[in-house]
């Protein structure tokens, strides 16, 4: 055992897991930040969502109110408290002289509600201007500080892509010069092993050439359970008694098959005469069933028109029975006598 060489592989070995594990390291950190990262992005995203709701629910609440839609009168709870007065202006054609809602010398405020009113419609119209300027520098606001994220983000980000890029470089170079070593290693491992081998080889060449296989030494052959059992990936060949022996035994087997051949042909005429003996036999017993077959078929012709001979008789008595109208008990009696 090359013990130098093990000791080498085991050395190569911990250092290639210790780089494994320090990579598995910075992998896992750099995951848990990704996961970091991801967690505060999320968690913007979310306020942001949340400050746009705000905003539109706001926005809703001051500028989308339910007394603005045109249709708010159809269900509008305070309808009848803003239903139209029996009396709006001077000019209501509703008010007729029948009516009496309108008389001489009233509406002595007209002015000052004219006034009031252009009042009111003066702050209504400052009010909305002051609501639409604020909702629009929230939204300037809000875009702003989603703007601010995402730039402290992607500065974020690309630093933890050059730190990425640093450690994969880090990797690579360490990588390989580990591999370059083992190269050379293993270059001087095949250099050693092909110089044993040739080694291995030129013994291997001597010791056959100088061996009793290539020299065909008959004795190699004799096994060391007996002289009569022979190894055979080591046997040449049999001697010329063994040969002249098999012959002997080949000769005795060829006259022993022609002997078996001999007997197998007698049997077999003597089973085809048997054959014949019987085909013939079948053949008298074939002919004698067609004859009693055919006798058989003659007798029942004869019965046959016997039967419709007497059928014939008895479809004329009944036709000349309907003629005379005679009693059927004596018909019966007479075809009975007839057929007797």
């Amino acid at each position: 055992v090359d013990k130098n060489a093990l000791d080498s592989q085991v050395k190569d070995r911990k250092i290639q897991e210790t780089a494994e594990k320090a990579w598995n390291e910075e992998f896992a950190n750099e995951m848990k930040q990704n996961d970091k990262i991801m967690c505060m992005l999320e968690e913007q995203q979310k306020s942001a969502i949340r400050n746009i709701n705000k905003d539109i629910n706001e926005f809703r609440k001051n500028f989308q109110k339910p007394e603005t839609r045109r249709e708010f009168d159809l269900s509008d709870p305070q309808a009848l408290k803003k239903d139209r007065a029996a009396r709006l202006s001077d000019n209501d054609p509703r008010c007729t002289v029948s009516g009496m809602q309108k008389f001489m010398g009233e509406d002595l405020n007209y002015d000052q509600r004219m006034k009031f009113q252009k009042e009111q419609l003066r702050e209504w119209s400052l009010q909305q201007q002051r609501e639409w300027k604020n909702a629009l520098a929230d939204q300037k606001f809000a875009d702003d500080l989603y703007d601010k994220s995402r730039i402290e983000l992607d500065q974020k980000t690309m630093e933890q892509q050059q730190k990425e890029e640093e450690n994969r470089r880090a990797v690579c170079v360490a990588t390989k010069d580990f591999n370059r070593a083992q190269a050379a290693e293993v270059a001087e491992k095949k250099k050693m092993e092909k110089y044993q081998k040739m080694k291995d080889d030129m013994d291997e060449i001597s010791s056959l050439l100088q061996g009793d296989f290539l020299s065909e030494n008959p004795e190699q052959a004799i096994s060391s359970f007996g002289r009569h059992r022979v190894i055979p990936d080591r046997w040449k060949g049999m001697s010329q008694d063994q040969l002249m022996a098999i012959r002997s035994s080949q000769q005795q087997q060829v006259l022993e098959k022609l002997r078996l051949k001999e007997e197998e042909r007698q049997k077999e005429a003597e089973w085809d005469k048997q054959i014949v003996q019987t085909a013939r036999a079948l053949l008298i017993l074939e002919r004698q069933q067609q004859r009693q077959s055919r006798e058989h078929r003659r007798a029942l012709d004869n019965v046959n028109a016997e039967l419709s001979q007497e059928q014939k008789a008895k479809n004329i008595y009944l036709k000349e029975e309907e003629y005379s109208n005679v009693p059927t008990a004596q018909f019966y009696a007479q075809f009975n006598t007839t057929s007797r």
